[in-house]
């Protein structure tokens, strides 16, 4: 338990039904939601396309999902991909002609739009009240409007520079980045889920809403016949052991078997015997998370460009990798990472009344995603596509048709089979390393969701190692004695969102204070 004399939250308990989200309005909206006679994933759908609203920066209709969901009775869970795929006439030879990678504000960044056909599978699959009703709560604050809350205005200000064009006049006011407590509103795209919410995801793929995003990507080489073609797929999760519990999460294209393969490195390891912010275990992370990561970086893609979508989960590798770290040196980088970073994204989980559960991340990748946004409407494309690698022969190359690998994860903690806990870290490249920190912080050291979330967060990437700023000092000079590049995080590393559901049914969250957000139940 907290000390309750310094500043902290504690976790949010209640029985009817619970959110936890990074904003309270969307929360809020949930648990409405809920309280009408909505289930969790009609909740969750009202919840994710109002933080498109509320953190513009971090997500909207013009990217991805992918979701966990538990229905109501039973422990099966359910994995849904909204992502989306390359343009049918991409030609990675003529990309290859114009430079190494894909460039992040380039229209050929942009890949079709999944998130909607997500909503839309979602709903109509396990929904209760209907897509139209989830869609509401986000109609009506983009035309209300929504105050500008202190963690958005900060990731705002940062990303201005990305934004070109039309995604200028949509999302800056009078020219300039909005201050805490602007009201922002979008008209086009309360339009936009109008229509929607009369037709049909429809609405949003064909016809005039699809010519607006066509005219944003002017260049690249999409069509109309590629929005057209966007769909959504189930499938089922990958799970993997830590300690006493099963963690599941999302197949690839996904990076959810690199924190399968994380936690199941540092599971070689007697990490509860360790001081938790100590230089031992963050040195023996950091240095598992380099081995994942490389592990991720070889092999993770679609998966029908994959000899084995499980290969992470390989008996022995977490072995073999774990072998390899000596616990007084740091090794170099094991191999540069391929992908570009990126730290946005929105993730959120919902439980209700009759036990269902859902794991849902949201994202259009980098912070306004490409930067270019649909003149009439306002939708901001998502820059996916540079997820995409060049380098020929590589499972993750640029294809026609093809769906990225992506950092996003939602993920769920079973015990003993029992759907235990819907969770997920937001942060980009460090979702992974997140999800097994997480698990970590619970499992080897007793936290409660909440305390697990506070919990002071680091990540080795590029050579460097980042360490927020609660770390002791001790810990970063040991580090450093070790061989690492230790360095301040230059941003407060992810968030993360979690709800326990306890045997007797007691829902207990959590929300990183990283954010603007909250849990809320009832």
């Amino acid at each position: 338990m907290r000390d309750f004399e310094y500043p902290g939250r504690s976790p949010v308990l209640a029985t009817g039904g619970m959110c936890a989200t990074s904003h309270p309005l969307a929360a809020q909206a949930a648990v409405e939601m809920l309280k009408a006679g909505g289930n969790a994933v009609d909740a969750g759908i009202a919840a994710a396309v109002l933080l498109g609203l509320c953190e513009p920066q971090s997500t909207g209709i013009g990217g991805d999902c992918f979701a966990l969901v538990k229905p109501a009775g039973t422990d099966e869970i359910h994995a849904l991909n909204g992502s989306g795929r390359a343009p049918a006439a991409i030609d990675a030879g003529a990309l290859r002609a114009q430079g190494p990678v894909i460039p992040l504000t380039s229209p050929h960044a942009v890949t079709l739009p999944g998130a909607m056909a997500g909503f839309a599978a979602l709903s109509e699959r396990f929904g209760r009240k209907g897509l139209a009703d989830s869609l509401a709560p986000a109609i009506h604050y983009a035309e209300a409007g929504i105050p500008v809350a202190p963690r958005v205005l900060r990731d705002w200000k940062a990303a201005e520079a990305t934004l070109q064009g039309a995604a200028r006049s949509h999302y800056l006011m009078g020219g300039a980045v909005p201050q805490v407590g602007q009201v922002f509103r979008s008209p086009g795209q309360a339009e936009v889920l109008r229509r929607v919410a009369a037709q049909g995801p429809k609405a949003f793929y064909e016809g005039e809403v699809a010519e607006d995003m066509l005219a944003a990507v002017a260049g690249a080489s999409h069509t109309l016949d590629d929005f057209a073609g966007v769909t959504a797929d189930w499938g089922s999760p990958l799970t993997g052991p830590y300690r006493s519990r099963d963690i599941a999460e999302h197949p690839p294209n996904g990076q959810g078997t690199t924190a399968l393969l994380l936690a199941a490195i540092l599971a070689q390891f007697d990490i509860a015997a360790m001081d938790p912010l100590g230089p031992e275990r963050s040195h023996i992370e950091a240095e598992a998370s380099k081995l994942a990561y490389d592990a991720r970086n070889r092999l993770v893609a679609d998966p029908a460009c994959m000899a084995d979508p499980a290969a992470l989960l390989q008996p022995g590798l977490a072995q073999e990798l774990a072998a390899l770290i000596d616990p007084k040196r740091a090794m170099q980088q094991v191999t540069n990472i391929t992908e570009a970073v990126h730290r946005d994204t929105v993730y959120l989980c919902v439980v209700d009344g009759d036990g269902m559960a859902l794991s849902l991340i949201y994202s259009i990748f980098h912070s306004f995603g490409s930067g270019l946004a649909s003149p009439k409407f306002g939708i901001l494309m998502q820059n996916r596509g540079a997820g995409f690698t060049l380098e020929e022969g590589h499972p993750n190359v640029v294809a026609p048709g093809k769906r990225p690998m992506h950092t996003i994860i939602p993920g769920m903690m079973l015990h003993e089979g029992r759907v235990e806990m819907p969770f997920g870290v937001m942060g980009g490249q460090y979702q992974a390393a997140g999800h097994a920190r997480f698990a970590s912080n619970m499992l080897d050291f007793g936290m409660d969701p909440q305390e697990a979330i506070d919990f002071p967060r680091l990540f080795a990437e590029k050579g460097e190692l980042q360490l927020e700023a609660p770390f002791p000092e001790a810990t970063r000079a040991a580090l450093a004695e070790l061989g690492h590049k230790v360095v301040p995080a230059p941003a407060p590393i992810g968030g993360a969102q979690a709800i326990r559901i306890t045997p007797e049914g007691v829902l207990v969250g959590g929300s990183d204070p990283r954010k603007d957000g909250c849990a809320i139940g009832y």
